[in-house]
């Protein structure tokens, strides 16, 4: 018996934290929230529900634990630029990235659970915002603006790519199934969106992205000029 408990100990200090978040975003990435489980993590990782519930308390936990470990490598790789403006369209950029990459980040940052997560955004957008000069009391609107629409944007850019896999859809097809249909609207009552279809069927998400990124930065920019 005391050697059964050994081995089982030993079981327990084997499988890291680290292995278990890994293990987390991989059935995340391939399953999405719902293929989270600890049965599906075990059967993964090859043990009991018991050894993974020594590091992590629930599903939540879990989560937050996954989210953070993809949002915190992330801003740690692209912080280091030559100019506020430079190092905020870089971590934009990056967590645009991230999303796109794991779909599931998203939600789990405008959950409860992605708390601290979304504090590592908030707190290098930040920082960079006052590296602009932007004034105290306009420094809140500023972040706000510029996190709502990373989230935002990287978000639904995201739900259409995982929308299109799960359905079959090829991306440069459904642009240009939308872009057909968009230039045969009545141009009387649909006059701008007629005028951008051909723009659609070519469009890049992520220039688009980080073009709206830099309105953003112009606005902030403006007051201080004037």
């Amino acid at each position: 018996m005391v050697r059964k408990a050994g081995s089982s100990q030993r079981r327990e200090e084997s499988l890291t934290r680290d292995r278990i978040i890994d293990a987390s975003i991989d059935l995340l990435d391939s399953s999405g929230e719902g293929g989270l489980t600890f049965r599906n993590l075990s059967e993964r990782l090859a043990t009991g529900p018991g050894a993974i519930y020594w590091h992590i308390a629930n599903k939540s936990d879990l989560l937050t634990a996954a989210c953070d470990a993809i949002v915190a490598g992330t801003m740690e790789a692209h912080m280091a630029r030559a100019t506020p403006k430079a190092t905020i369209r870089a971590l934009a950029l990056a967590i645009f990235d991230a999303i796109d990459a794991h779909p599931w980040v998203g939600s789990a940052l405008t959950s409860p659970a992605g708390l601290l997560p979304m504090v590592r955004i908030l707190e290098p957008l930040g920082q960079q915002v006052r590296a602009l000069g932007v004034p105290d009391k306009e420094q809140w609107a500023a972040v706000s603006a510029l996190l709502s629409y990373i989230l935002g944007v990287g978000g639904q850019n995201a739900a259409n790519g995982q929308l299109a896999r799960t359905r079959g859809l090829d991306r440069s097809d459904f642009l240009e199934a939308v872009s057909t249909m968009w230039s045969q609207l009545d141009p009387d009552v649909y006059p701008f969106t007629r005028s951008v279809a051909g723009q659609l069927r070519v469009h890049d998400d992520r220039v688009d992205f980080l073009a709206g990124i830099d309105l953003i930065l112009r606005g902030i920019d403006s007051p201080r000029r004037r």
